[in-house]
């Protein structure tokens, strides 16, 4: 069993939360940034990590996710100022599914990342934005360790589902 993490990250956000699906992985493994993922092949599960940006997958991730190989299995997690299960990452998840449709699924996770000021202040600006940047200040302090927990217990569901659809 070969496992790739790899992840899309800017403010560090979705890095904390590659390296705790990493740690959490009992098989071989391996963890690289997203622009150093350059061979995917041989791996039997691929985690995805990326910040939701604009309701969205970033484009570094997009054109990771359609160079998968044919069939292959991956698990996607995401880092983002809305609540947890919102609809905002939600729509992010199904882009990214929407991306991958020769691939196989297995889950995906989310989980709270403070957004940078000075981002939330230019959003402010503009009355359609201000309600999900009252929201977004609150994912301050995130990823904290409750948020860690839940993505090392998230790779152990996802490494047990993938040992028994060997």
């Amino acid at each position: 069993m070969k496992v790739l993490v790899t992840y899309y990250s800017q403010t560090g956000n979705t890095e904390k939360i590659a390296r705790a699906i990493y740690e959490a992985l009992s098989c071989e493994k391996a963890i690289v940034p997203l622009s150093e993922a350059t061979d995917l092949q041989g791996y039997d599960t691929i985690f995805i990590g990326y910040p939701v940006q604009a309701h969205s997958v970033p484009v570094p991730a997009q054109n990771l996710i359609r160079r998968l190989p044919r069939g292959q299995r991956i698990a996607f997690f995401a880092t983002h100022g809305s609540l947890r299960g919102g609809h905002l990452p939600r729509q992010a998840h199904e882009h990214a599914a929407s991306l991958s449709a020769t691939a196989k699924i297995l889950g995906h996770f989310g989980a709270r990342g403070k957004v940078p000021e000075s981002y939330l202040e230019a959003l402010a600006e503009k009355p359609e934005h201000q309600a999900w940047v009252e929201e977004a200040r609150g994912a301050h302090g995130h990823p904290n360790e409750a948020d860690l927990e839940d993505a090392r217990n998230f790779a152990r569901r996802m490494e047990m589902e993938f040992k028994k659809n060997i």
